[in-house]
């Protein structure tokens, strides 16, 4: 019976909750990153961007289906309400798939939010994946089993050391690591598909 309850929450609202989307957690780690990478940020509306901008991942059933890329548009909606149109392009440009896929930059969110993830220590991240369910989903696009919308697996040493989780963890960091290296003075990304 729980287990029945367990498998009917989607995964989506479990990465918000408790995943790699923790609503206490991921926000934190943004904002370090977005100090690291451009000092302390000067406005509110960037610090509410870093709560708000994967929110919309809730009762999403996937990570990286066309439903889960659509999740940047909950928080870009509220950020166009609460502080302008500017703002809401902020929010809904930190996904690499969903600016590339309309035709426009990234915005300096999504450059820390890729950065975030690289910050976090294994041991604070994986568990946290592992309980959502989220790992299941993130193996299978690195191992190629599932098309990707981001085509970063192919090409990217994901697979030859996706055999462990660890070693899919250190593949991921590595590659974001040199992604953010790259776009971080906000230089258009050409590694991912649409």
């Amino acid at each position: 019976m729980v287990s029945k309850w367990w498998n009917g929450i989607p995964v989506g609202t479990k990465s918000i909750l408790f995943g790699a989307h923790a609503f206490y957690i991921h926000p934190w780690f943004v904002a370090w990153a977005w100090i690291r990478l451009y000092g302390l940020p000067n406005h509110i509306a960037i610090w509410i961007a870093f709560i708000v901008h994967d929110l919309g991942y809730w009762n999403k059933t996937a990570m990286d289906s066309e439903e889960g890329e659509r999740h940047v548009e909950w928080g870009a909606q509220r950020m166009a309400n609460w502080f302008g149109p500017e703002w809401g392009d902020f929010c809904l440009l930190h996904s690499r798939y969903y600016a590339k896929k309309h035709g426009r930059a990234i915005s300096r969110l999504c450059v820390a939010d890729k950065l975030a993830i690289t910050l976090e220590p294994w041991w604070f991240y994986l568990p946290r994946v592992i309980a959502s369910g989220e790992i299941k989903e993130y193996l299978a696009y690195a191992r190629g089993h599932v098309k990707s919308n981001h085509g970063d697996c192919a090409n990217s040493g994901y697979a030859e050391k996706s055999v462990t989780v660890r070693g899919w963890h250190q593949a991921m960091c590595e590659y974001l690591t040199g992604w953010v290296e790259v776009h971080r003075d906000g230089r258009q990304d050409t590694w991912t598909k649409a």
